[in-house]
């Protein structure tokens, strides 16, 4: 039980990576928001996950993984029945703001849980990889469903609907047995570990992944919208919106596939940095030919690429570095290197958003080569170490 547990976890923080973006079509007009103020909705989100890395990790080691993942899908089923319900920009920051505690709740759980209760805990990368097929399952399922939620009820319902998803699983989490948690972070330890240039470096990869990872999640939609009323000015609004959002689902569908597949490489944690580098240098490619696409046909082909070349990167890093050391301090690497990724989350999309005022966010996905090229660079290094 304890396995599904781990599973429902990161399929959670999947719906939560992948709200704003899903809902970011209906959502701004709704606010009357600009790009910039969405992109300042993403950063407050990503900060609060920030934030919360560097302390859930010390709750779960004082009080176990039950109470952590009741909290975090609880927190989150009403932080988004909140966004559902709100009807200012005021109110939709703070409801963003405290989604970042139930989302991290979540990632804590599901991701230190899983190399523990997958393969036996002998072959971390893998079970990484496998676990969070699961991420790119509710990354997929959200945008998906809230597109035909959209076309068949009101904003209201369709995003309250989201919450009670994610309010299910508590039912679960609560009869599981869990293993004895180790996934204290304690700040003190922060700068030994910081000092081990494998948690640096790892950390740095997280960095540039998780910018790409939080700025397709969250931009995508709105670069297919942009691109399919390039192509076609008189096309229904709803029909555009509904397409937008299904270009996230296709990226998370290639996601999950990718990152089953690689679960089943039995060399991904000692060849890992070399997948990592592999996928950087893709992604470059594909996002350059994002920026200069005129068709959605293109678009839907792109999204696809850009989720198989992102599938493997960040499960691969945490195994590669779990490698590194014993299963007793998963939980503080995992906080370090996390909490450092996110950083990457807080400044690229907004950077985004506001790049996009004056252009498009097609053109501003450009902000993301260097992130690829630094992916690469960082990736050789951590395969030295």
């Amino acid at each position: 039980m304890e396995k599904i547990v781990a599973l429902l976890c990161v399929f959670g923080l999947g719906m939560c990576f992948s709200l704003l973006g899903s809902i970011s079509v209906k959502l701004m007009p709704r606010l009357k928001i600009d790009q910039g103020k969405f992109g300042s909705m993403i950063s407050a989100f990503m900060f609060t996950c920030l934030i919360a890395s560097l302390i859930v990790g010390v709750v779960t080691d004082k009080i176990g993984y039950k109470s952590v993942a009741i909290f975090g899908f609880a927190a989150t089923a009403l932080c988004i029945f909140l966004l559902a319900h709100s009807r200012t920009y005021e109110t939709a920051i703070v409801s963003c703001l405290l989604l970042g505690f139930g989302a991290i709740a979540l990632n804590t759980a599901g991701n230190t849980l899983i190399p523990v209760v997958l393969f036996g805990g002998n072959n971390p990368a893998a079970a990484s990889n496998l676990g969070n097929t699961f991420f790119g399952l509710g990354l997929f399922l959200t945008p998906l469903l809230v597109s035909f939620l959209f076309r068949k009820t009101s904003y209201e319902n369709a995003v309250s609907t989201l919450a009670l998803i994610m309010l299910a699983p508590v039912i679960v989490a609560i009869i599981a047995t869990y293993p004895q948690s180790k996934a204290g972070f304690a700040i003190s330890d922060a700068f030994v570990l910081l000092a081990k240039p494998v948690v640096l470096v790892a950390a740095l990869v997280l960095f540039c992944y998780i910018s790409l990872e939080a700025s397709f999640c969250n931009w995508l939609p709105l670069f297919g919208k942009e691109v399919i009323t390039t192509a076609n000015p008189d096309a229904n609004a709803d029909a555009v919106d509904a397409s937008a959002q299904r270009l996230l689902s296709l990226f998370a569908i290639a996601m999950m596939a990718g990152r089953l597949i690689a679960s089943q490489i039995p060399a991904i944690t000692a060849q890992g940095s070399s997948f990592i580098a592999g996928a950087g240098l893709i992604s470059a490619l594909i996002i350059l030919v994002m920026t200069t696409t005129k068709s959605f046909q293109q678009a839907q082909i792109l999204a696809i690429l850009a989720g198989l070349a992102f599938a493997p990167c960040f499960p691969t890093t945490v195994g590669v570095t779990f490698a590194r050391f014993s299963p007793e301090i998963y939980g503080s690497v995992f906080g370090i290197i996390f909490a450092v990724g996110l950083l990457g989350a807080v400044i690229v999309p907004k950077a985004i958003g506001n790049l996009s005022k004056g252009s498009s966010v097609q053109k501003s996905l450009k902000l993301l080569i260097p992130a690829c090229v630094l992916l690469v660079i960082l990736a050789l290094v951590l395969g030295k170490l």
